[in-house]
């Protein structure tokens, strides 16, 4: 244990300085930054090869652990209400914030480029449940649908508790085996985190530069102190009021995963190390963190909930639009709502926030001002997605034991 905890210190001071480093690199070595991409490229590439193989085997094996329909009722309903609960709370966390502070100055429209947000693909509920059945599931795995992947890997649990003991015994060694191996593999790929994090984040800001940052502080500072405020707050106090734990020594025991998510801005990405720290530092036993976690990666979006309540708002404040405290109430059910469904399709966030602004009568032009700050808030949001998954895992895993 003691190894462990002083390799991942070792790589989370490796990986700080990383940022550090590829900040001042990426502003004063911009065209340099850019070729170099192709550094921070592979290293996530690297990571998703692992994800398809990993979330199959573990929700498979989680499932076929828990050794009946009820075992699996009862941690998947804690589970799916424990990550509306913190979606709520950044919610509604994102409205008030948005309520004390009032930024966005009614804004001329023709001064905007509408072109990225025109993009965006027109939000279906026929589409959106569709889309969580896979009609191939080898066309699924090769396309990495994570949510037609979760599905098919639950039913194919449950599916496996009907056989016979001697039928599952194999079956499960074999996905265990997939399980630890992906691991393994994923504990390599976490030594080349410190140069990846420097390629991508030297990347980013040699391209978004920082004159876009100095134009829309006030929208940033606001969204960043959202995500902080409910990553160091609400879901610390979420964690103690549930486990009666220290929730900041369990934050520094993962933080690897969250500081990953920060520099890939992809939730899936970020699962094997995930899973990996959750198990090793955090405590957090292999069944309760093979069922949870990957789902989590799926459906669990407090981050973009707080975002995505905050561009709202902003943008309706840049309409000259007001909305009504039963609209903000409207707001805030929706996100949550979508957060959990929406998750399933591509570039998701956008078409959540396609979904909003229709609904509420606002330009989806204005879009394209909030989509010039996205990366650099997508990494923030994304971290803060990971955090809220490695906390409720804890949870329920204190639940379970």
């Amino acid at each position: 244990m003691i190894r462990k905890v002083k390799k991942y210190t070792t790589t989370n001071t490796l990986v700080f300085i990383g940022i550090v480093l590829g900040g001042f690199f990426g502003s004063l070595f911009p065209e340099l930054a850019l070729e170099q991409k192709i550094i921070g490229q592979v290293f996530v590439s690297f990571l998703k090869m692992l994800v398809v193989p990993l979330v199959f085997a573990s929700v498979y094996i989680a499932i076929l652990g828990l050794g009946s329909l009820e075992n699996l009722k009862k941690i998947g309903l804690k589970t799916i209400g424990l990550y509306i609960l913190t979606t709520a709370l950044a919610t509604f966390s994102a409205i008030i914030a948005m309520h004390l502070l009032h930024i966005g100055e009614v804004l001329d429209s023709e001064t905007l480029s509408f072109t990225k947000a025109s993009q965006v693909i027109p939000f279906s509920l026929q589409n959106m449940i569709l889309s969580f059945i896979p009609t191939n599931i080898f066309a699924a795995l090769s396309d990495g649908s994570m949510m037609q992947i979760i599905l098919f890997a639950i039913l194919f649990g449950v599916a496996s508790l009907y056989l016979k003991p001697s039928e599952q015994e194999p079956m499960f060694r074999f996905f265990n085996a997939v399980s630890e191996a992906m691991l393994k593999m994923a504990e390599w790929v976490i030594r080349m985190t410190p140069l990846g994090v420097f390629s991508l984040i030297s990347y980013v800001v040699a391209e978004q530069g920082l004159d876009v940052v100095v134009d829309l502080w006030k929208y940033i500072v606001v969204v960043i102190g959202a995500i902080l405020f409910h990553a160091l707050i609400t879901l610390p106090a979420l964690f103690y009021f549930y486990t009666g734990l220290n929730p900041y020594k369990y934050l520094s025991d993962v933080r690897e995963a969250p500081i990953m998510a920060f520099a890939t801005a992809s939730s899936a990405a970020t699962l094997p190390v995930s899973m990996r720290v959750c198990e090793e530092m955090g405590g957090v036993s292999k069944k309760t963190t093979s069922f949870v976690l990957p789902l989590g990666a799926t459906v669990s979006m407090d981050g973009t909930a707080a975002y995505l309540s905050i561009a709202v708002l902003y943008i309706a404040n840049l309409a000259g639009v007001a909305l009504s405290f039963g609209d903000q109430v409207l707001l805030g059910i929706t996100v949550v709502a979508l957060s959990v469904g929406v998750a399933a399709l591509p570039s998701a966030s956008l078409v959540m926030m396609a979904v909003l602004l229709n609904q509420f009568g606002l330009p989806i032009e204005y879009m394209a001002l909030i989509i010039a700050v996205d990366r650099i808030l997508d990494m923030c949001r994304t971290s803060l997605n990971v955090t809220s998954d490695l906390m409720v895992a804890k949870i329920v895993d204190h639940f379970e034991k």
